[in-house]
């Protein structure tokens, strides 16, 4: 199976996108993968650190590898992670790639966080992809009714391409997620458009695969151009969450069952079907 690097790279360097789904449970899991199996199509699985309190990444880890025995292209990422102690946790555990969110930090302080966990990612003697952030656009993966204070919406508060020329540079990342009017969260009140512009012109300014964060929300056109434009690989959390919710509440409102499985499986199948559709998109199927 190729690694992760490989993929994303593939990815990258024929315009499409590759999609990365945040779970809490092995439900989720068990969706997003039926959606891999079912397109054909690589994915990208995350958690970050309050999903990984709940579920952790030594027990994904080992799911994980029993779903690539049998096939299936499906990776493992340690999502927003804020310190170099989790960092290093994620890294322990056994995780292709690693988000070291210090897009709130000062700039110098992002750099420094981000080179310690690169450090600790090449000792391992494992590949570990090593993204960095810079831009802020929120932290919650809920649904929220107003835009959370700071966000970068407005272009001049969006990623410069010399902010992120300077922080690949200095950093020596993998990837990067700039901020470019995306948001953690659905938006009751109007989701922010991405700026397909900037975008382009970050893509320009670094050879590293670009990835979206705050995709919940977003139209399906935007998704597309954002892909054209240069974004490598597409973050998906709170949709998905407001999926399993939804059915499982329906399910348990009207179902006599109490076997779990039966209830629970309306979401999962909902879930995959929706992971099915957008790795499709992402990837120009």
């Amino acid at each position: 199976m190729q690694t992760l690097r490989e993929t994303i790279w593939e990815f990258k360097n024929s315009g499409r996108g590759l999609g990365h789904f945040n779970i809490s449970d092995s439900n989720q899991l068990h969706a997003v993968v039926g959606a891999a199996k079912e397109a054909n199509l690589p994915v990208v699985v995350g958690l970050s650190e309050g999903e990984r309190d709940f579920f952790p990444l030594a027990q994904v880890r080992a799911l994980i590898d029993l779903y690539q025995l049998q096939g299936v292209q499906v990776y493992l990422n340690a999502d927003h992670t804020y310190s170099i102690e989790r960092v290093r946790e994620a890294i322990d555990a056994g995780v292709d790639s690693v988000v070291v969110d210090g897009a709130k930090l000062a700039f110098d302080d992002n750099v420094a966080l981000l080179k310690a966990g690169i450090a600790y990612a090449r000792a391992s003697g494992r590949e570990v992809l090593m993204e960095g952030e810079i831009g802020y656009i929120g932290t919650s993966s809920n649904v929220i009714d107003t835009l959370p204070e700071g966000a970068a919406i407005t272009e001049e508060m969006m990623t410069k391409p010399e902010e992120l020329q300077k922080l690949v540079a200095e950093s020596g990342i993998d990837l990067a997620a700039p901020a470019v009017g995306n948001i953690h969260g659905i938006v009751t009140s109007g989701q922010p458009k991405l700026s397909i512009t900037r975008i382009a012109a970050l893509a320009k300014a670094v050879d590293v695969p670009l990835v979206l964060h705050g995709g919940s929300g977003s139209p399906d056109e935007e998704f597309v151009e954002a892909i054209h434009a240069g974004i490598a690989m597409i973050h998906i959390n709170t949709d998905l969450r407001v999926i399993y919710k939804e059915e499982l509440t329906k399910a348990l409102a009207s179902a006599k069952e109490v076997a779990p499985y039966k209830f629970i499986t309306p979401a999962v199948t909902a879930m995959q079907a929706y992971v099915a559709q957008k790795i499709r998109l992402f990837a120009g199927q």
